[in-house]
């Protein structure tokens, strides 16, 4: 089970981060939650979360550490009713479980659920499949808009002479300095 909390909250510490930084981090995130140690995890009080947003060796965000927390107690608590397995073996279809998993865990979103059921082997559908049915083009090159909708794209310049203009006055001095600068 402990290693169920690990794969959760690798999803969890990765919203809206790049995976290379949670990597680079995730030593000592395993470190500030006791490697991932689910009871002993449950068992953080607000004071040991307000510790871990503190130390330089995690991701910092207080409502991540949280959720790892709170995630770690619905883990506990299904385990006690029956088995986490055994709760993710009891539905049929992936969406459904899926949408459970967002429901009763903080941070899991689509691709943190995606992520989680495949890293312990779950069944998953296609990942290419699943991405498209769900609107993520990763690796797709698209072309962004030269300016937001509704305004006309900046148009090319033409060659063209330059304008005439008056030349500027020089200063005296500032002459008269160059001028000295050179003998």
């Amino acid at each position: 089970m402990d290693d169920y909390l690990e794969q959760l909250s690798r999803g969890v510490f990765q919203a809206g981060i790049s995976w290379r930084v949670v990597e680079v981090k995730w030593a000592g995130i395993r470190a500030a939650f006791h490697r991932f140690r689910v009871e002993r995890v449950a068992r953080m009080s607000d004071r040991e979360i307000d510790e871990v947003a503190q130390d330089e060796r995690v991701i910092r965000s207080r409502p991540k550490i949280a959720a790892v927390v709170h995630n770690a107690r619905t883990l506990l608590d299904l385990e006690r009713a029956g088995g986490f397995k055994r709760h993710l073996g009891s539905f049929h279809e992936y969406e459904e479980l899926a949408t459970d998993l967002k429901k009763r865990f903080k941070f899991v979103g689509d691709s943190g659920a995606y992520h989680f059921l495949y890293t312990v082997s779950h069944p998953v559908p296609d990942w290419h499949d699943w991405a498209k049915a769900h609107g993520i083009m990763w690796g797709a090159k698209t072309k962004r808009p030269a300016r937001s909708p509704g305004r006309s794209a900046p148009r090319g310049r033409k060659a063209s002479r330059p304008s005439p203009r008056a030349p500027r006055p020089r200063s005296k001095t500032r002459q008269g300095t160059k001028s000295r600068a050179r003998r």
